[in-house]
């Protein structure tokens, strides 16, 4: 069959969205027929941006985003790739100076529908029944929805749809002519229409006022251009737009629509978005591999294999052309053993597993990231409407080279540099806006105040994002200032309005800051729980840090913080008190916190009396040490900061240690004081390793613990000890198995001696190091370490140490 094959009336092109060969089967149907005007399903506000698509600047993949004017959070999406069908009849359009234009229900009707419905819009084409980019539809399915194309594939014994379309669409042929472009058009739409028989609505009972709509467009578009117009839309619709309906009995079914205005833009997709296993699906699964199809004019197997091998070899794994050409003979002999014409994507995946990846899906899920999804992330034009704040943003982002990726990656700030400190800036900003395009992460630049750590990742769902927090200013300073302020009037709890206030130094918002700082004074002044103070203050210490970094002016939060000290020393030890296990170990935490920011304050405050404040909260830790009253896990924490600031002599902790695993000490209380002292990250393995004396006292406790409740304890032991790092529970064991070193304050009634360990320090042992440090650290010019590892004079030892430490500290 030769001839074109066309009805009377428009010609209706039924397609899949986002694939491949629908968009060439459309390309090919409309250079045949050369329609007047082509007519597309899509939210009809969209027609004004339909000439930016012929920008240079716009490259897909990109969407049409709609969101209510009064509430921005209610948006939809109409995403198109390269490759999807109604983005090549736009082009093909505009190419040809064809009149274009959208035929969809109004996104404002969409809007107002998913609102009134109380329903999450989804609109990037996952809800649809042929995969359109309509917002999530209105009442309940009567049936779960159905993918027609997928039925029809399934029918014919296929796993992948589009597999099934070019198949037995795009590559059908007779008597080895190319059959007429529009036929295959034709013969889906009767399958179409055979499946709305057994289907109805599908499972989306909205399309019947969606259908009603656009057939009320095409009447128009007829009574404008003739019958010479090309109808682009999901082959699901054709059998609806067939149907003879009068235009009253449409008109009928939009009568009382809801209703919001809407505003219309471009913004950029992702091929990831585009992915269905991403959690945005719109229909397809590999987005990349699509995109390839389209794009590669001929040999589309042996240039996806070449793809693939230079993806592995830029991961440093051997692949060579003999391998390329294996994979593509293998995957041709799949796809002939599986009767299938051409091997599509699950044949070439197999062939890439078996030849390239030997077998791995290790490296075949990089393949599947990278190259079958893919990173392509679109672009639009500088003249496609954005909302002010967006404008504001994207000139900041091209000032400041930050250029929005979808590819997750992290960048290292040097605060010192003025771009840096800009970057940080903008992105503490935004963070205060709920943009989250950066997170801080502990990275190796972020040991200190003067550097930070950024993961990146733009997604296209931030486009939605900045339109919401465009409600609170037309600049990205100004939008942070006035959400920082409303939200210190808002705050309700301390810990909320000190994590502002840190928020506001690190974002610099010195018009936002005096209002924070009067709703922290007022919030602390009124918060009487320690608790609250205890979570409020580390917070606040930290901003004074980073405010000495950034050179800001924190003498106000410096007093409020002081005073917040103050009443912790207060307050802590009855706080301490009658607690159960849960609340102990909360507050445990709390006591952790405090300490690090007594810390900070005493070194970066002025008006604090650093040394003052330091004894005060000494004595605190000493009471709740001492006092048995404390819960068991607390007393045990205190001791040990103690010990670590070298305010409790190592004699009075073993008492203490000693005192809390006596036999009367019921066996979870004593529990808990371990846990506290040598529990968490706090080195408490390192030390017990070193020092055998508090090491045999734990091990002569845990030993004496009856049988009846060691089950009791051990949950308690199991989580102290396995947070420690695997050497360090290794030398515990070794130390364990061994026993403790005999002589010395370490010895202990078995006498033996563990191998490497000594009772005191070896004084000729440690100097042999000092040469080769000196050697390393470039002190000594023309003389190096004595080859015995001794000095060449007969100084006394402690004197040769102390000529070393001068010029070791001055180097620094």
């Amino acid at each position: 069959m030769t001839r074109a094959v066309r009805s009377a009336g428009p010609l209706l092109l039924g397609v899949r969205h986002h694939g491949p060969g629908s968009a060439r089967a459309v390309r090919a149907a409309l250079e045949a027929a050369h329609p007047r005007a082509v007519l597309i399903e899509g939210p009809p506000e969209g027609d004004a941006l339909l000439p930016l698509a012929a920008d240079e600047q716009m490259r897909p993949p990109v969407a049409l985003l709609a969101h209510a004017v009064d509430d921005p959070g209610q948006a939809a999406f109409w995403p198109l790739a390269a490759f999807s069908p109604e983005w090549v009849a736009i082009r093909w359009a505009l190419a040809h100076d064809v009149p274009v234009r959208f035929i969809d229900l109004p996104a404002a009707n969409s809007l107002a529908m998913a609102q009134a419905a109380e329903r999450e819009t989804d609109g990037d084409g996952g809800v649809d029944g042929d995969g359109s980019g309509e917002p999530s539809t209105v009442g309940s399915p009567a049936h779960a929805p159905i993918d027609p194309i997928g039925v029809l594939a399934e029918t014919a014994g296929y796993d992948d749809p589009e597999r099934w379309w070019e198949d037995v669409v795009e590559h059908r042929t007779q008597g080895g002519e190319a059959v007429d472009p529009r036929a295959p058009f034709a013969a889906l739409a009767e399958a179409m229409t055979a499946l709305r028989e057994v289907y109805g609505d599908g499972g989306h009972p909205r399309d019947t006022v969606r259908e009603a709509y656009m057939r009320i467009q095409l009447r128009g578009a007829v009574k404008e251009f003739g019958d010479d117009i090309a109808v682009v839309c999901g082959a699901w619709h054709v059998p609806a737009l067939i149907t003879r309906t009068t235009l009253a009995a449409d008109r009928a079914l939009l009568k009382g629509l809801p209703k919001v205005k809407a505003e219309l833009t471009w913004v950029p997709w992702s091929h990831r978005r585009l992915a269905r296993h991403s959690g945005y699906g719109a229909g397809i699964d590999s987005p990349g591999w699509y995109g390839h199809l389209f794009e590669t004019a001929d040999r589309p197997i042996e240039r996806w294999m070449t793809k693939v091998a230079g993806l592995l070899r830029d991961e440093d794994r051997f692949v060579s052309s003999a391998h390329v050409i294996e994979a593509v003979r293998l995957a041709e002999t799949l796809a002939a053993m599986r009767g299938r014409p051409l091997a599509g994507l699950s044949e070439t995946t197999d062939a890439i597993r078996a030849v390239m990846c030997e077998g791995s899906d290790v490296p075949l899920a990089l393949v599947q990231d990278r190259l079958t999804v893919g990173e392509t992330l679109g672009e639009v034009p500088d003249t496609a409407p954005a909302v002010p704040l967006q404008r504001d943003l994207t000139r900041q982002q091209r000032t400041l080279r930050l250029k929005p990726e979808a590819v997750e990656r992290e960048v290292e700030l040097d605060l010192r540099k003025d771009t840096d400190a800009a970057r940080s800036r903008l992105l503490h900003r935004l963070r205060i806006l709920a943009v989250g395009w950066g997170e801080p992460v502990a990275g190796r630049a972020s040991t200190g105040t003067f550097r930070e750590s950024w993961r990146l990742s733009w997604e296209p769902e931030l486009y939605v994002r900045v339109a919401e927090a465009g409600t609170w200013g037309t600049t990205v300073l100004a939008a942070a200032t006035a959400k920082a302020e409303t939200q210190a009037a808002s705050a309700t709890a301390l810990a909320e309005v000190t994590a502002l206030a840190e928020h506001c130094l690190l974002a610099e918002l010195p018009d936002a800051l005096p209002v924070v700082m009067r709703a922290l004074a007022d919030r602390a002044a009124l918060d009487a729980d320690v608790g609250h103070l205890a979570d409020a203050l580390p917070a606040l210490a930290r901003t004074l840090r980073y405010g000495d970094v950034r050179s800001t002016d924190t003498a106000a939060l410096g007093e409020v913080a002081a005073g917040l000290a103050e009443r912790i020393c207060v307050g802590l030890p009855p706080a301490c008190t009658g607690l159960d296990a849960d609340g102990a170990v909360e507050l445990r935490r709390r006591v952790d916190g405090v300490h690090t920011a007594i810390g900070l304050l005493t070194g970066f405050v002025q008006a604090v009396d650093g040394a003052g404040l330091r004894e005060r909260w000494t004595a605190v830790l000493h009471k709740l040490a001492d006092r048995d009253t404390v819960a068991g896990v607390i007393r045990g924490r205190a001791a040990r900061l103690l010990l670590d600031e070298g305010r409790l002599a190592e004699d009075d902790a073993a008492r203490l240690m000693g005192l809390a695993l006596s036999p009367g000490t019921p066996p979870a209380d004593a529990a808990a004081w371990i846990e506290g002292f040598v529990g968490g990250a706090a080195g408490g393995g390192m030390l017990l390793v070193h020092d055998e004396r508090l090491l045999g006292l734990v091990d002569a406790w845990l030993t004496g613990v009856p049988a009846d409740t060691f089950a009791d304890v051990l949950p308690l032991l199991r989580r102290t000890f396995s947070a420690y790092e695997a050497g360090v529970r290794r030398t515990l064991g070794e130390l364990v198995r061994r026993g403790p070193s005999s002589g010395g304050p370490a010895a202990t009634a078995t006498g033996t001696t563990a191998p490497g360990f000594g009772p005191r320090l070896d004084g000729a042992r440690a100097d042999a190091v000092v040469p080769v440090l000196r050697l390393l650290l470039g002190l000594d010019t023309g003389t190096g370490p004595d080859p015995g590892g001794v000095y060449p004079d007969n100084r006394d030892p402690d004197e040769r140490a102390e000529n070393v430490k001068e010029p070791l500290g001055a180097t620094g």
